[in-house]
C-alpha cells in the first residue's frame, strides 16, 4: 500500500513539473505572438486587391511584428480591417525580397478622421537564408524596410 503511494505521488509530482516547464516555454516567445494580425501569402489576392484610403505613420519592425500608425475618415474606426498581403514572389537578391499591399476594408461613411496603429506578425513571410533578413517592399511607403530574424 505505502510502494502504491509514493509511485503515485512520485507521478504526480513528475507530470506537475513538465507541465510547469511547458507553460513556461510557452511564456518565453518572442513578442509575435503580441502581433495584431499575421501576414498573409496569397498572390490571387495580392492582384485584385483594392483598399479604401489611409495613411500610414511611425512604420516600425520590432522583432517579428510590423507596427504603423495609420489615419482614415469614419464614423469611429471600429469596424475597420486591415490586411497585410504578400505577391508570394520572392525576388532573388542579397538579402531576398518580397513585395506586399496593405488593405483597408472601410464601411464606415463620416468625414470624422481617426488615427490608429495595429501590427502584423511577419514570420509567414520567413524564407531559409542564411542571412536571416529579407527587404519588405511595401506599396505605398517610400522605403524598404529590412527584416531581420
Amino acid at each position: 500500500m505505502k510502494n502504491n503511494f509514493k509511485i503515485t505521488l512520485w507521478t504526480i509530482v513528475v507530470l506537475s513539473s513538465l507541465t510547469n516547464m511547458t507553460c513556461d516555454d510557452a511564456m518565453n516567445d518572442d513578442d509575435s505572438e503580441n502581433c495584431d494580425k499575421t501576414a498573409v501569402l496569397d498572390a490571387e489576392m495580392y492582384a485584385n486587391l483594392e483598399t479604401d484610403f489611409f495613411t500610414m505613420s511611425n512604420v516600425k519592425i520590432t522583432d517579428d511584428c510590423l507596427s504603423f500608425s495609420f489615419s482614415a475618415s469614419g464614423c469611429s474606426g471600429d469596424s475597420w480591417e486591415f490586411n497585410l498581403v504578400d505577391s508570394e514572389a520572392v525576388a532573388e537578391s542579397s538579402p531576398e525580397q518580397r513585395y506586399l499591399k496593405i488593405q483597408l476594408i472601410n464601411n464606415e461613411a463620416c468625414l470624422a478622421v481617426f488615427t490608429k496603429q495595429i501590427s502584423f506578425n511577419l514570420k509567414p513571410l520567413q524564407i531559409n537564408n542564411t542571412q536571416n533578413e529579407l527587404i519588405l517592399n511595401i506599396e505605398g511607403l517610400d522605403n524598404a524596410l529590412t527584416y531581420k530574424y
